[in-house]
């Protein structure tokens, strides 16, 4: 029985393991993951404040008259450039110029009157009163006439700064009355936005910190501009402080009332950064995996870092890493601390991962044939 136990056991020892050497000769080592790798670049980076703002045209008003009258000529059509003290619209005059003329003859036939009782009186043939009385009759009638001339003026409605002009809501015949909306006129060479930002952030705000504003019409197209005024007062109920800032519109594609995203930089400085993809979080700590050769191999190697501040994409290292250090962007869930791996691609700021994976595919094709 003790000899046929010792049987068994040695042709189950035969069957169910396999000898170390072999499974070393059969098996080979394990494959390097391949995985992108990234550098450790230092660059410019600041801390952001995000707020929403609505674009205001740099001037607006809208065009009225002041007299109640009828518009016999509109010099203008819709949306014209216009400069300041263009004419737009001339209403009807024709009452006011008749009494600019009985006026001036008036003022004419007083100026003869005036003219003779002058030559009178240096011969002692008129009273000094008389003359005076005469004097004073034309400086009365020339009063009148500046003042019929400059009522004239408000018969004639002109642009009262350079701007674009709206649509125009008037028509020849129309009878417009002070405060009648003719149309409106917009300097939109620079454009306002106004927006509250929380007053903690008040010590950062300064005239001329830069600000970038992004519309949703307009894609990523980035709007910069200057903080110009901050408001006196915080709002007590809200405890936001509202702030306007300039950006210029040289092309004319930003118009009033558009939604716009705002975003102020604060605390410039000179950062480590990272793609966002590299960490890895466990616990409270953060780790990325540096890549450095040993023994003629890539071998992955666990650090942890400080982070500082993040933007959308990029985080900020205080500590942990090198500028120049290569690390793992893409591939960290399949690695371990001194895991084996093989750079598939080197990620760049300009270049997408996409293009990345297709430009080694492409590259690796080409090395098979």
């Amino acid at each position: 029985m003790k000899l046929l136990k010792l049987v068994c056991i040695g042709v189950l020892g035969t069957a169910g393991f396999v000898p170390m050497a072999y499974a070393q000769k059969g098996g080979g080592a394990k494959k390097p993951t391949p995985v992108i790798t990234t550098t450790v670049i230092k660059s410019e980076f600041a801390d952001y404040i995000e707020a929403l703002a609505t674009t205001k045209s740099n001037e607006s008003v809208v065009v009225t008259a002041d007299e109640s009258e009828k518009v016999t000529a509109v010099h203008f059509e819709d949306g014209q450039i216009v400069k300041k003290g263009d004419l737009l619209v001339t209403l009807d005059k024709t009452q006011e110029e008749a009494e600019l003329r009985a006026a001036m003859a008036l003022t004419a036939e007083r100026r003869n009157a005036y003219n003779r009782a002058k030559g009178l009186s240096g011969n002692s043939a008129l009273p000094k009163a008389t003359l005076q009385t005469r004097l004073a009759e034309l400086k009365q009638s020339q009063a009148d006439t500046e003042a019929i001339k400059a009522r004239l003026k408000n018969y004639e409605v002109r642009a009262p700064f350079d701007g674009v002009l709206g649509l125009r809501e008037i028509s020849v015949g129309t009878l417009v009355q002070p405060g009648d909306m003719i149309t409106t006129i917009d300097d939109l060479s620079q454009i306002k936005v106004d927006f509250s930002v929380p007053s903690v952030f008040l010590t950062a705000l300064k005239p001329n910190l830069p600000i970038v504003g992004y519309v949703e019409a307009f894609g990523d197209r980035e709007f910069k501009g200057v903080i110009k005024t901050i408001n006196t007062q915080i709002d007590p109920v809200t405890r936001t402080v509202r702030v306007r800032a300039i950006l210029p519109n040289d092309d004319g594609v930003l118009k009033p009332g558009l939604l716009m995203s705002i975003t102020l930089s604060k605390n410039q400085r000179q950062s480590l950064l990272i793609p966002e993809e590299a960490l890895v979080k466990r616990s409270d700590k953060n780790f990325v995996f540096s890549v450095n050769e040993k023994d003629g191999a890539l071998i992955a190697q666990q650090k942890e870092i400080q982070l500082g501040s993040r933007q959308p994409g990029v985080v900020e290292v205080l500590s942990g890493l090198n500028e120049g250090e290569r690390i793992v962007s893409h591939g960290v869930s399949k690695i371990r601390n001194g895991s084996a791996v093989m750079i598939r691609a080197e990620e760049n700021v300009d270049a997408p991962l996409k293009k990345l994976l297709e430009q080694n595919a492409q590259t690796s094709s080409n090395a098979g044939e």
